[in-house]
């Protein structure tokens, strides 16, 4: 038995009941198990579906509380497991870690983590600009590049361009060396072209309009969809026929495929919390982010960060900061010292 005094605890938000405040306790820093690294965590993102599973609207991301939620972490190994070469204390890391399917999330000062999840983090961001990449990246990249290969002389439309996903799916597509446009509304227009899109106000233009004004009627090589509902209907009609492919991160629901048919155009789905809950392909999100981290390091990828600083202490005004939609980008909270 060991002695209660030799026990290491650290401060973590819990999530007790669906609907309910996060609840900030000490528990037992978490031992890595084979293939784990221990990781303090300096900085954790708050996604939207990291709200919808406070509010218990996230049945597929399978948390039942008490749970310790955060999807997405940055932060520096302290220990590794087992059968792990790949890290060693010391290392700066970044990754789409838990906070689904029963693993213990980033809204901790510690997480054991499986190392197949993880990359070193970009020497030219901070930790707070890294935990707000792994999610966003790692579904823009299954989109674009796997599902759709992306690649110069392609036009590209991404629904959504102001959002966590939609801003990295921008930046990722431009990259690739896509001609890219970008929907949002009328308050969005300056941050879709920042990051490098021509922005479409889909408030005042009609699919059909631009359609004929930036394709000739033609419509996109790629369509990616970060909003899901009408807006994927939209997408069956503003892409390229034979060729086109329409990609959605929201494609829940029942939608009329005929647009798409008629166009002999093809359609796919991601589903990024796959390897999370199944555990299979897990090295995939590693490689991933070794990616992101090369754009990131070539100056091609910066996130888009809310300048607002928030801790464990105040972690229930970020997650309404995002779920009110009162954010001007990525809400990060710094759970150990950002600064490292």
């Amino acid at each position: 038995m060991i002695p209660e005094e030799s026990v290491m605890y650290m401060r973590a938000a819990v999530l007790t009941a669906f609907g309910t405040p996060l609840t900030v306790v000490d528990m037992p820093v978490p031992a890595p198990g084979p293939g784990e690294v221990l990781v303090q965590v300096m900085a954790s993102a708050v996604n939207p579906l990291d709200t919808k599973v406070r509010r218990g609207q996230a049945a597929h991301a399978q948390t039942t509380p008490p749970a310790v939620p955060g999807i997405d972490t940055a932060g520096v190994v302290v220990s590794v497991g087992e059968d792990v070469d790949r890290f060693h204390p010391g290392d700066e890391v970044f990754g789409m870690t838990g906070g689904v399917g029963g693993i213990q999330g980033s809204l901790a000062e510690y997480i054991a983590v499986d190392s197949r999840l993880l990359a070193p983090k970009p020497r030219t961001l901070s930790m707070r600009q890294a935990a707000a990449l792994p999610l966003a990246f790692i579904t823009a990249w299954e989109a674009l590049v796997d599902h759709a290969a992306v690649r110069q002389g392609q036009q590209v439309l991404v629904h959504g361009g102001a959002g966590g996903v939609g801003n990295i799916a921008v930046q990722l597509a431009t990259s690739r060396g896509a001609t890219v446009y970008a929907t949002g509304s009328a308050a969005s227009q300056a941050a879709i072209a920042a990051a490098g899109a021509t922005a479409i106000d889909y408030t005042a233009t009609p699919v059909a309009d631009y359609v004929d004004t930036h394709t000739g009627g033609r419509g996109f090589d790629v369509v990616f969809d970060t909003v899901g509902g009408a807006t994927l209907d939209d997408s069956f009609h503003a892409v390229k026929a034979v060729t086109g492919r329409v990609v959605s991160a929201l494609g829940w629901g029942s939608h009329s495929l005929a647009p798409l048919s008629f166009r002999n155009a093809t359609y796919s789905g991601v589903f990024t919390l796959s390897p999370l809950l199944t555990g299979q392909r897990r090295e995939h999100h590693g490689e991933v982010l070794r990616a992101a981290k090369l754009l990131a390091e070539s100056g091609l990828l910066t996130p888009r960060l809310d300048e607002r600083a928030y801790t464990l202490a105040d972690v229930d005004d970020a997650y309404d900061a995002v779920e009110n939609r009162t954010a001007t980008g990525k809400v990060v909270i710094d759970v150990g010292c950002a600064a490292h």
